[in-house]
């Protein structure tokens, strides 16, 4: 195969450059490769929606760079909060213009929703599924434009390297099996993000931190991965394997959060109460819990409008009306679970990273946007900005000879029959539960040392499967989740100062 413009991954952040690149240049080619099917990525799950300042008469770029930063706690590249903050509102008006459509109040205009960490109101929403809506509406415009070719169910191995640069990938054929190499000019990695590696995670089952780990494997730069945002207010349900998350929104509604004995326990650890930001909300609920020793906490949406609820959030109220909990009488039962991974793979303003012709954007790429930790609806703001910055850059340079002239080898693999299954699956969830207890909310560097032994030697036995069996996207998946698990690990035993979503007690000098 050969493209002239790759890109890794189907949700926001790369189907909105593939998009733009196609009809800039609509007698070049566009090839979207995605391991799943086209709309399956963390864009998919995102419920709460855009942070974009709209109504400038109560809010402002400033008060968003300075809510921003303050989330960052200090680790944000200033530069970056202002040129993403400000090239917003140019960049969701794009969005309704392909057909997104968002939530209007009475007057007409955007119903804006506040959330953790905001000063003001100036979240863009569709209900409880914005982003469902944002990539119904940009897949919608994906798939009317002629030069841009979706592969389905193609999971990528590994880049093609040669002197730094990157000249494409091998691709799995996930249907029958074959392994192709995809030539590129331009590669651009849009991977989404790693909640897969904790096991207990609002991302998708695809979040598995692919593009990260490839990246790594071809030397080049990662960084932050210790800053890994969870999310204060997961549904809490022994009974299901599966994690449903009760957004953000839902406390910026109003809702209060409460211990078992109905103590509203968040002012005392912050004076924004359930609207402090992400980090803070997750481990003071983690602090609660240690004391209790209880399982969940709750979130109290008793004293607000039932009517208005159902209105702003249908599928919370579904769901929860589905396992029993009637919103209007009931408090939810909630946990933290990994939500976000603030670093990754280091890309510059235009999305460049340190690999000559690799570009990256959305959650696996580090910016700088979001320091220690993410304003909440931040994440959907940095895909479309960032998107638009690598179509900006790419667009104004030559593509002459990019593709032509380099022969790369077939790849080769050993096919001495299928891994078993259950190894894989035993194997993952070890992995999970092991990042689980060693380098969750509260860490320390004991367990954390703990931690990079056993996971050295999963990935020296994990190697040698690889080398050993036929290549399957779960091995694959594995031998990701354990490199990146390794970089989170090793990144927070590198770390020494707390800031942000990052809290490590209990230190000591770790060689």
């Amino acid at each position: 195969m050969r493209a002239d413009y790759l890109i890794i991954g189907s949700g926001v952040a790369g189907l909105t450059f593939a998009l733009k690149i196609a009809n800039h240049f609509p007698e070049r080619r566009v090839v979207v490769i995605t391991k799943s099917e086209e709309a399956e990525s963390n864009t998919k799950y995102a419920q709460g929606g855009v942070a974009v300042v709209i109504d400038e008469i109560e809010d402002s770029f400033d008060k968003h760079i300075r809510d921003t930063l303050i989330a960052g706690d200090g680790i944000c590249d200033k530069e970056i909060v202002e040129m993403v903050v400000t090239e917003g509102p140019r960049r969701f008006k794009e969005l309704v213009s392909w057909g997104a459509k968002f939530d209007k109040n009475t007057d007409g205009g955007f119903d804006l929703g506040k959330e953790g960490g905001h000063s003001e109101n100036r979240v863009v929403h569709h209900k409880d599924q914005t982003g469902f809506e944002i990539e119904r509406a940009i897949l919608k415009q994906v798939n009317r434009t002629r030069n841009i070719t979706l592969l389905e169910y193609h999971f990528v191995l590994d880049l093609i390297i040669e002197n730094n640069r990157c000249y494409g990938v091998y691709v799995l054929n996930e249907k029958d099996g074959t392994i192709e190499v995809c030539k590129a000019g331009y590669t651009v990695l849009a991977t989404g993000g790693i909640g897969q590696v904790y096991g207990h995670t609002t991302n998708p089952e695809i979040a598995t931190g692919d593009g990260i780990a490839m990246v790594h494997r071809a030397k080049g730069k990662i960084k932050d991965m210790e800053f890994i945002q969870f999310h204060p207010t997961a549904l809490y349900d022994e009974l299901s394997a599966e994690t449903f998350l009760i957004s953000e929104a839902v406390r910026g509604f109003g809702a209060f959060l409460r211990n078992k004995t109905g103590h509203r326990f968040m002012f005392d650890y912050d004076i924004r109460g359930e609207l402090a930001s992400r980090d803070i909300v997750s481990q003071s609920i983690y602090k609660e819990l240690k004391e209790s020793q209880e399982k969940c906490v709750y979130l109290d949406c008793t004293h607000l409008d039932p009517d208005g609820f159902n209105r702003h959030f249908p599928m919370i109220f579904s769901h929860c009306k589905s396992l029993g909990i009637d919103v209007a009488k009931d408090w939810i039962p909630v946990i933290p679970a990994q939500h976000y991974l603030c670093g990754g793979i280091v890309a510059d303003k235009n999305g460049k990273t340190s690999i000559g012709h690799l570009f990256a954007c959305g959650e696996c790429s580090r910016t700088g946007l979001h320091g220690a930790n993410r304003l909440a609806s931040n994440s959907l703001l940095e895909a479309l900005v960032f998107s638009d910055r690598i179509f900006r850059y790419i667009s104004g340079t030559s593509l002459i000879s990019l593709t032509v002239g380099h022969d790369f080898s077939e790849w080769n693999p050993i096919q001495k029959g299928e891994i078993d299954p259950a190894y894989v699956k035993e194997t993952e969830e070890e992995l999970q539960l092991l990042m689980r207890e060693n380098a969750g909310i509260v860490r320390n560097d004991a367990d954390l040392v703990s931690a990079k032994k056993r996971l050295l030697l999963l990935q020296k036995e994990v190697e040698g499967k690889y080398n050993q069996y036929k290549i399957t996207t779960s091995l694959c998946e594995l031998r990701n989740m354990i490199q990146v698990a390794l970089l989170i690990v090793e990144q927070s035993l590198q770390r020494s100062k707390n800031c942000g979503g990052f809290l490590k007690i209990n230190q000591c000098v770790v060689s």
